[in-house]
């Protein structure tokens, strides 16, 4: 669901008013990030909220990231600044990683990259949409990003999505990028036990699938909230150019999506026990859409329900399905 305007409004009037969980966990991959590492954390010393631990996994730095770690952890006033070793093997793992610390204790857990800019009140609106929800349900916070060049040059921002986050759109589409989620305690015991079970593509898309399929709220922001910072081969990801919907429909029947889609639905396999029953009526109908003649196949992912947010998305998903690409 989109953020309620009354939510806007108390977070605009007056952030500091909104109860203040306990303590949140910003949970921080790293490699090779000594570059920009002092913005990022810079921007997350700025946050209007206290009580912010830094769970950094560095995946096996060789320039200065470690150094810049240890020196921001002698003067991090906010909570703790912890450093770990991350299992090089690459980014994914390195994440995962850290969705299954049991040391990591948190009331809330944000993710966080090692390049990019917070905007001082991303955390507290975050929390104000979390006080109109219950705890005890799993949450799921996100937003768009404003993009900027490696230079800090701020080049426009992700799709403003009009369609509500779902299961359904978890399916074939990511919508929120990692380094805007937060999430409660409850989405996290899920996401972690669904974590232990299996590796995924990438955190972001995992986090959105499975604690949509769990039942959870999702709520995506249309307030950019975090400056995504992009170096070249990460440019066509949040680019809304006509250019870059052109090669990601080149990527899809490429097969691509074919891949990562074989690799959400293995992991997904491996979790049924977390999904609702409509989540896993909706996931084997998507599932059995790759099997059978080409109308079969049209037919069962009709059914599914599954949409991408624009329409012509969605119509690429059913040219994808119809020449066995998804």
């Amino acid at each position: 669901m989109s953020l309620p305007e009354s939510v806007h409004a108390v977070a605009a009037a007056d952030r500091h008013a909104i109860p203040r969980p306990s303590r949140i966990a910003v949970l921080m991959g790293t490699f090779n990030g000594s570059r920009f590492l002092g913005e990022q954390l810079a921007s997350i010393e700025a946050q209007d909220l206290q009580h912010i631990d830094i769970w950094a996994s560095d995946d096996g730095s060789t320039d200065e990231t470690l150094g810049m770690l240890q020196d921001w952890q002698q003067r991090w006033t906010k909570g703790r600044l912890n450093t770990l070793s991350g299992p090089r093997a690459g980014f994914a793992e390195n994440y995962r990683a850290l969705i299954c610390n049991a040391d990591i204790d948190a009331d809330y857990y944000a993710f966080s990259d090692q390049d990019d800019i917070w905007e001082p009140q991303k955390l507290s609106t975050a929390m104000a949409w979390f006080q109109t929800k219950p705890d005890n349900r799993p949450l799921l916070f996100g937003s768009r990003t404003s993009t900027m060049s490696g230079t800090g040059h701020i080049r426009g921002g992700s799709p403003r999505f009009q369609r509500p986050p779902s299961f359904r759109n978890a399916l074939v589409q990511s919508i929120a990028g990692a380094n805007t989620m937060v999430m409660n305690r409850t989405a996290r015991h899920i996401l972690a036990e669904a974590s232990a079970r299996t590796g995924f593509v990438s955190h972001d898309w995992w986090a959105y699938l499975v604690l949509s399929g769990a039942g959870g709220d999702v709520c995506f922001s249309p307030e950019p909230l975090v400056r995504y910072r992009q170096h070249g081969g990460n440019a066509v990801g949040q680019n809304v150019s006509v250019c870059a919907r052109l090669d990601r429909l080149r990527r899809l029947m490429a097969g691509q999506f074919f891949d990562w889609t074989t690799a959400n639905i293995r992991g997904l396999s491996l979790n049924r026990d977390l999904l609702t029953a409509d989540a896993w009526e909706a996931f084997d109908l998507f599932r059995s859409s790759r099997e059978g003649g080409m109308i079969t196949r049209l037919r069962r992912l009709r059914a599914s329900g599954v949409y991408r947010q624009t329409a012509i998305g969605t119509a690429a998903i059913a040219l994808a399905t119809a020449f066995r690409r998804l």
